[in-house]
Order: structure tokens, then sequence, then C-alpha cells
């Protein structure tokens, strides 16, 4: 007797919803959250509290950076356009959140440091490797608003640097796997093929039964068994 053919495993079928990104893992996200926190300890410590609109600008851009990174990665699921225009959102807010440090240090005569400034480069690798709030909030009350404003404006910097990188790759993933509409045909076309090829198999197992089922009877007759 022959060997029955070996039942192929069904192909995987497109999935309809991406994987969500876990944006608490994002190092740009980690750092929108210290800028939040930095924020808040700031316009409370160097800013009018009554009569200045710029308080309330200034914590609600950077509250806007921190949850329209979250908004966007859950959207993401399903709709790469959204969570591209939500991550867009998000850059915005950051910048006019470095706007109105970069006007700060000015307006109060303060120094903005640069490359050459003594101490630009250790402020640059501080930012660079800290992205925790616990690594900063211990400085909160501590820093003078000079040394806040050139810290957050830093940190506002590679948040914009970082997440222009990974709305890039955002795109390409777009280009590449589609949107939800490309993905639902391809899982209904991926259903369909599973069928369709599970059908044949079972065609081709019914076959070669007959065909042995016949050789059986051929043999038993010869044997006088019918």
């Amino acid at each position: 007797m022959e060997n029955k053919p070996q039942q192929q495993p069904a192909k995987q079928i497109e999935s309809v919803l991406r994987k969500q990104a876990n944006w608490q893992n994002l190092w740009f996200y980690q750092k929108t959250v210290v800028l939040y926190q930095l924020t808040y300890t700031f316009t409370r410590r160097f800013l009018p509290q009554y009569g200045d609109r710029t308080v309330d600008q200034m914590v609600q851009a950077a509250r806007s950076g921190k949850q329209n990174i979250v908004e966007g990665s859950a959207d993401g699921v399903t709709s790469t356009k959204m969570e591209l225009q939500l991550l867009n959102i998000a850059r915005s807010s950051i910048k006019e959140l470095q706007e109105d440090y970069e006007d700060y240090l000015p307006a109060h005569r303060l120094v903005r440091w640069t490359p050459g400034h003594p101490r630009f480069e250790a402020m640059l690798e501080f930012c660079r490797s800290h992205n925790y709030v616990a690594d900063y909030e211990t400085f909160f009350e501590k820093w003078t608003d000079e040394e806040m404003a050139n810290i957050a404006i830093s940190l506002c910097r590679m948040v914009d640097k970082m997440m222009l990188a990974y709305q890039k790759k955002k795109e390409h993933e777009f280009v590449t796997e589609g949107g939800i509409h490309e993905r639902m045909t391809a899982a209904r076309l991926g259903y369909r093929t599973n069928q369709r090829e599970a059908i044949e198999q079972l065609q081709k197992e019914i076959e070669q039964l007959k065909q042995e089922n016949a050789m059986l009877r051929t043999k038993l007759k010869g044997m006088g068994g019918l």
C-alpha cells in the first residue's frame, strides 16, 4: 500500500491588526515624560501663576507631546495614517515647547548653551544617557531657570530628531505593508486560499483511497475472497 500524502500545513493568514508598539519603551516617549514633569516644575518656580498664559501653553504643549505618542501608538494598530498624524502633532507640540524655552532665555537675559559653552557637552551627555524622570527630579528644585531651560531645549531637540526617524520608519512600513484595507484584503485572500488548498488536498486523499480500495478488491478476488 502506498503511503498517504502528508497534509501540508495551512499558510499563515495575513493579520488585519498590527502589533501595538510599546510606547513606554520608546526613548523619545520617555524623554517627553521628563519634559512634562520638568516643565510643570519650571513654570511653577519661575513664571507667574496668574495672568500669564505662557504657563498653560507650556504645560499643555509638554502634555500634548507625551499624550499624542500614546494615542498614536494605540491607533497604529488599525491605522498607520492616524498614527503618523498624531506623531506629527506630538512633534509640533514639542517644537512649540522648545520655542517657549528659547524665548525665555533672552527675555530674562540668560545664556543659551551652545557648542563652545563650558557646560554644553556635559549637558548633552546627561540628556542623551538619561531617559527617566527619576534621573532628573532630584535636580528640579535645585537647578536655576537657566539650567532648566537649557536642559529642556536639549531634550526637545533630541525628541524631535528621534521622532522624525521613527516617523520615517513608520512611513516605510506603510508603503511596504499597506494600510488596514490592504491588510483586510490580504487576510480574506489568505483565508480563501487556505480553504481552496484544504479542499484540493482532501480531494487528492479521497482519490488515493479509492485507488487503494480498488487494488485491495482486486487482490481479494484473486485470492477467492470475493
